[in-house]
């Protein structure tokens, strides 16, 4: 039995979980709703103020959706009620990160400004060489931050680029001089 997909989700106060055909999960709380279509071979049900998810046989396809279900319901309901957060560092001379009304202008060592509009749900928050990215979809969240780091990745000689506030980069020596 999955030890993730067995666990119940428990559903706090103020939030609502909705089950429609197709597997079709609706999560409603203070923060915005979610929706997102499950796999309909998973049995999705409300008990209590729990939410279940069991699987129809022990299939290796079974096994594996089992947790993944329940993951992605337990992400919903995080989500709605206390949102997600990435945080980026920009370290660089000369490297700098603005924003401009729903904009994120950043200065990268370019001959051009690299200009990132927000997309729908994400918040983005600057603070000195701190990006903070905010929502309540953690798939989005992650997703858009990754796609902040990928406009100049941390390289490995001086760490220069974008990097996660939680990531450490592996230095490297640089060349030595003739002796």
């Amino acid at each position: 039995m999955s030890r993730i997909g067995r666990m119940p989700i428990a559903i706090p106060a103020g939030v609502t979980v909705d089950i429609a055909e197709n597997n079709k999960v609706t999560v409603k709380g203070p923060k915005g709703t979610l929706e997102r279509v499950l796999a309909p071979e998973m049995e999705v049900k409300v008990e209590g103020a729990d939410v279940v998810v069991s699987r129809p046989n022990d299939l290796k396809r079974m096994k594996s959706l089992h947790g993944l279900t329940r993951t992605l319901i337990n992400n919903m309901v995080i989500g709605v009620t206390e949102g997600y957060e990435k945080k980026l560092e920009v370290n660089g001379v000369g490297y700098k990160a603005a924003k401009q009304g729903k904009k994120l202008v950043l200065n990268l060592g370019f001959s051009h400004p690299v200009e990132m509009n927000d997309p729908d749900g994400i918040e983005t928050v600057v603070d000195g060489n701190n990006i903070t990215v905010k929502g309540i979809d953690k798939e989005k969240v992650g997703q858009f931050a990754a796609e902040i780091r990928d406009k100049r990745r941390p390289e490995p000689y001086k760490g220069k680029g974008i990097k996660y506030a939680d990531e450490t980069i592996r230095r490297k020596v640089g060349k030595t001089g003739k002796k």
